[in-house]
């Protein structure tokens, strides 16, 4: 089995809601939230830069840990302590799910063909002074 694994920097954003809007032929449309698609685009980016030569085809196992920023109360020796053994994450909204979604939404057409490929996902969340998403692609 072989591995892909990369970090991509920055602040991890969750897949907005889709908004609505109309088109020019007053037909109503769906888009992204600016935010969301910023980031897929970065992903996206980030991504390319360790894509296979060619796209993978076969099924997936896809890890992603995302690294949120500490919020200022979890700033203190003790609560990083605990940060740093893994006994204080993360369990506010948003939803590791929607997180994921912006990640495999952005490597789509980069690292594989569809997301329909990926057969096993493993997400984490965890508190970080670096925010960061990193990304583990077997097949």
């Amino acid at each position: 089995m072989r591995n892909i694994l990369f970090e991509i920097p920055g602040e991890p954003v969750a897949q907005g809601r889709p908004r609505a809007g109309k088109s020019w032929g007053g037909q109503t449309v769906l888009y992204d939230p600016d935010k969301s698609r910023n980031f897929k685009q970065y992903v996206k980016l980030v991504g390319s830069q360790h894509a296979p030569k060619e796209l993978i085809t076969g099924p997936i196992d896809l890890a992603v840990d995302i690294y949120r920023a500490t919020p200022k109360k979890y700033q203190t020796k003790p609560k990083q302590a605990l940060i740093e053994k893994g006994d204080l994450r993360p369990t506010t909204k948003p939803d590791v799910d929607n997180y994921v979604k912006g990640v495999k939404d952005g490597l789509n057409k980069v690292i594989w063909q569809d997301d329909s490929q990926v057969v096993n996902l493993t997400v984490r969340k965890f508190y970080s002074m670096q925010p960061r998403v990193v990304v583990r692609v077997a097949y």
